[in-house]
């Protein structure tokens, strides 16, 4: 059972099972606003002084790990995913669990905690009198430029990211991102769950009574 993978396509099932390009940003866009409350917030507190943005960092990080690790352990995908009607689950169908949630988010966690370093050593290098003269688009300049070379090396990184994250999801006929082979994970329509159960579960006593 470990080994098997749902297949590309089910009988009886004429559509796609798997989430692909439309629906994933779709529920990435409905994530983004979801979280556009705490995004303010965040704003908000942080254009209060340099020092501010240290009492944010920490539950930022906090946020976005019980919103993108938690969440899909706990519901199989964020509220945007859930939303949107699909759901991540293991490919031998199973539901997700904190390896796999941790897996699939471990690359953008890696480039959140870079780029906090990267915030803090701007922080430590800023004068409060020139920030306070600025605007907040002058402000986000003037810590960026604080250090340059990390700044555009996140930038990059993030982009090479998500450009081939697109790239993978787009070549594959599962429609899996490059975090869902890292993670041995898949995005399937919810509506298709039982389905899919029904299937593995039947080929697991298939291969049952084979042996």
């Amino acid at each position: 059972m470990n080994d098997t993978q749902i297949p590309i396509t089910i009988p009886g099932i004429d559509n796609n099972i798997y989430a692909g390009f439309w629906v994933r940003l779709g529920s990435m866009l409905l994530d983004g606003i979801i979280m556009l409350p705490i995004i303010f917030i965040i704003l908000y507190v942080n254009g209060l002084s340099v020092n501010m943005y240290f009492y944010t960092i920490i539950p930022n990080l906090l946020f976005g790990i019980w919103y993108n690790i938690y969440l899909p352990k706990k519901y199989g995908g964020t509220p945007g995913k859930l939303i949107a009607g699909i759901k991540i689950i293991k490919m031998n169908g199973k539901p997700i669990g904190w390896k796999e949630a941790i897996l699939r988010h471990s690359v953008l966690l890696a480039l959140t905690i870079f780029s906090i370093i990267t915030m803090i050593i701007c922080l430590l290098k800023a004068d409060e009198t020139v920030f306070k003269s600025l605007d907040w688009l002058k402000r986000s300049e003037y810590l960026m430029s604080l250090a340059k070379t990390p700044f555009m090396i996140h930038v990059w990184a993030s982009n090479i990211w998500i450009y081939g994250e697109f790239i993978v999801l787009l070549t594959n006929d599962r429609k899996r991102a490059a975090h869902d082979f890292i993670a041995g994970t898949v995005i399937v329509r919810n509506v298709y769950i039982n389905k899919i159960n029904e299937v593995m579960y039947s080929e697991k006593n298939d291969n049952s009574i084979e042996n």
